[in-house]
C-alpha cells in the first residue's frame, strides 16, 4: 500500500511577496498608531472632561459641555480668524511663487548656479523656528534693515513702520518669516516634479512654435497637476498648524489678538490656563478644519495619474 504522504501547500510568489510587504510596513503602522492615532483619540477623550494639568481631582465628565464652551467663546473665534488669515496670506503666495521659482530655476543652464540657487532657497528651511523668528525680530527692529529698506523705496526717511507692534503689520510681519522659512522647501518639490517632465515633450511644443508661455500653460502645468495638488496641501496644512512664530512674536512684546492662532490659543488654554479639556477640544476643532480643507482639495483638483 502507498503510504499518504500529505501534500504540502504551494504558496505562491505574490503571497510571499504580499506577507514580506506587510513585514515592512508593520514598524510604520505601529509609529503612526502610537504618534498619531492614539495622541488623536486621547485629545477626543480629554475633551470630553472638565480637566485640569496639575489638579489631583478626578476629571468631571462634560459632554460636549467644552465644545459649546468654545463656540460661544470671542476668543475661539478670534483665533479661527487670526489662522484664516494667516492661511490665505500665506498660503497663496507661497504656492504660486515657488512654483514660478522652481520653472525659472530649471531654465538656467549653467549647473553650478542653479545648484547654488536651489540650496541658497532650501538653507532658511533647515534653520529651527526659533532662530528665524529671532533674526527676523532683529530685521524688524525700528533701527533694522526693514524700516531701512521700505523708507529708501519710499522715500520716507525715519519712519517707524511698527512692523511688530501695529495690529496688522505684526499679522503681516508673520506671513513674512513663514513666507522666508519654508518656500524654498516646495521650490525643492517642485522642481523635482518638473525634473520628471520629459524633455522631449518640450522640443516637440518648440518644434510646433510654441512659446515658452503656452508650453507652460498647456504643458507644464498640467503635467505638474499632482505635484501642485502635493504642495498646495502641504502648504495648507503647514499654515493651519502655524505656533512658533507666533508664540515667539508675543513673547517679544506683540499685541496676542491680531496673531493669536489656534495653536497659540490651545497652548495658553492648556498649558498656562490648565484647562486641558478646552484645549483637547480646540485641537479636536483644528483637526476636523485641516481635515476638511484636505478632502476639498482632493475633491476640487479631482487629481488623476498623469501620462507622458
Amino acid at each position: 500500500m502507498k503510504e499518504n504522504i500529505p501534500k504540502r501547500k504551494y504558496i505562491g510568489i505574490e503571497k510571499i511577496e504580499a506577507r514580506w510587504g506587510f513585514a515592512f510596513t508593520v514598524p510604520a503602522i505601529l509609529f503612526f498608531t502610537i504618534f498619531s492615532f492614539y495622541p488623536i483619540l486621547n485629545a477626543l477623550y480629554t475633551s470630553l472632561f472638565d480637566k485640569r494639568v496639575l489638579s489631583l481631582a478626578k476629571p468631571k465628565f462634560m459632554g460636549l459641555g467644552n465644545y459649546f464652551y468654545i463656540m460661544q467663546s470671542p476668543d475661539f473665534w478670534n483665533s479661527i480668524r487670526a489662522t484664516f488669515v494667516f492661511t490665505l496670506g500665506t498660503f497663496i503666495p507661497i504656492v504660486i511663487l515657488s512654483l514660478l521659482l522652481a520653472v525659472l530655476m530649471t531654465n538656467v543652464k549653467n549647473n553650478k548656479m542653479r545648484g547654488f540657487l536651489q540650496i541658497a532657497y532650501y538653507t532658511p528651511a533647515v534653520i529651527s523656528s526659533v532662530v528665524a523668528a529671532a533674526i527676523w525680530m532683529l530685521i524688524f527692529d525700528p533701527r533694522g534693515i526693514a524700516n531701512l529698506w521700505v523708507n529708501w523705496i519710499f522715500n520716507t526717511p525715519g519712519m517707524d513702520r511698527r512692523w511688530l507692534s501695529d495690529s496688522t503689520m505684526v499679522q503681516f510681519s508673520t506671513m513674512i518669516v513663514y513666507f522666508w522659512k519654508y518656500i524654498g522647501y516646495f521650490v525643492v518639490l517642485f522642481i523635482t516634479g518638473l525634473s520628471s517632465i520629459p524633455s522631449t515633450i518640450f522640443e516637440a511644443a518648440t518644434i510646433d512654435g510654441a512659446s515658452r508661455w503656452k508650453a507652460f500653460w498647456r504643458i507644464t502645468l498640467p503635467l505638474l497637476k499632482p505635484t501642485v495638488v502635493l504642495v498646495s496641501i502641504m502648504a495648507m496644512l503647514q499654515c493651519l498648524k502655524t505656533f512658533s512664530t507666533q508664540y515667539l512674536l508675543v513673547q517679544s512684546g506683540a499685541p496676542r489678538d491680531p496673531i493669536n492662532v489656534i495653536t497659540l490659543n490651545i497652548y495658553t488654554t492648556g498649558i498656562r490656563n490648565q484647562r486641558i479639556g478646552r484645549a483637547s477640544a480646540m485641537s479636536i476643532v483644528l483637526f476636523l478644519i485641516m481635515l476638511l480643507f484636505t478632502w476639498l482639495q482632493f475633491r476640487t483638483s479631482k487629481s488623476e495619474e498623469v501620462e507622458y
